[in-house]
């Protein structure tokens, strides 16, 4: 698997550097996803921080899960936290279940969704994405039900074995939808720039980054006071190692 890294340099003298993942949807059935995020833990030692902006697993049922996977991960996680680097997670659609245990076992930081964070002297706003999406109405119903307090406990309280019947039936439709979804469907479902501008200016940035859409880019636009700003989408891991590194 190739590495995709977007660099962003901003004094050649300092090699202090923040490094942006998301969307790796990391799972047993995918062993060179597993590989890869492995390869980059070893690689990247180096990192003053790491920020994990949802999906790093492909369905992660709760914090009781003792497979081997979710070991390896762990692992991998506490190789890097045991190097110096400080890890964040913020929960994504597909692992809002992350909670205080696994946090206290990899020796990461929990972040909520909309996080401002001073990114070498700049305001930069963080987010899963999903909430961007503000067309694709039906997803954001099922969002607040699923991710609702109540739900969630309900879901805990449930064996292990029966949270992962669900999530594994839950991607068996989606994957089943997908290759029919039409391009104004698709469009739909992708961030909105009228939600991205409200966004922002509620929290007065001028630089957003977030995944969740799986469509990489750098988006350089204007807000409403005619001022620059710059909206970065993270890339997922199906194809490609993507990462977004900023150094001081």
């Amino acid at each position: 698997m190739k590495t995709w890294l977007l660099k962003v340099c901003r004094l050649k003298t300092d090699s202090v550097t923040t490094g942006f993942i998301a969307d790796l949807h990391l799972s047993p059935g995918r062993p060179d996803i597993l590989a890869a995020f492995d390869n980059f833990c070893q690689q990247h030692t180096n990192l003053d921080a790491l920020y994990i902006l949802g999906d790093l697993f492909d369905a992660w049922l709760g914090d009781d899960d003792t497979s081997e996977f979710a070991a390896q991960v762990k692992n991998q996680l506490k190789y890097m936290t045991d190097s110096g680097v400080r890890l964040y997670f913020m929960a994504g659609n597909r692992d809002f279940m992350v909670g205080e245990r696994f946090a206290s076992d990899v020796g990461l930081t929990l972040l909520p969704d909309e996080t401002v964070i001073d990114l070498y002297g700049e305001r930069v706003l963080l987010m899963h994405g999903d909430t961007l999406c503000t067309l694709d109405k039906g997803y954001l119903r099922y969002r607040a039900i699923i991710q609702n307090a109540l739900v969630k406990g309900i879901m805990r309280s449930l064996p292990l074995s029966w949270r992962m019947r669900i999530a594994n039936r839950l991607r068996e439709k989606s994957s089943s939808q997908r290759p029919e979804l039409t391009p104004e469907q698709l469009y739909k479902m992708d961030a909105q720039h009228s939600e991205v501008l409200h966004v922002m200016e509620k929290h007065s940035v001028r630089q957003l980054i977030h995944g969740h859409t799986h469509r990489p880019a750098v988006h350089c636009f204007t807000l409403g006071d005619g001022k620059p700003a710059k909206r970065i989408v993270l890339g997922d891991w199906y194809q490609q190692a993507s990462a977004y590194l900023v150094s001081k």
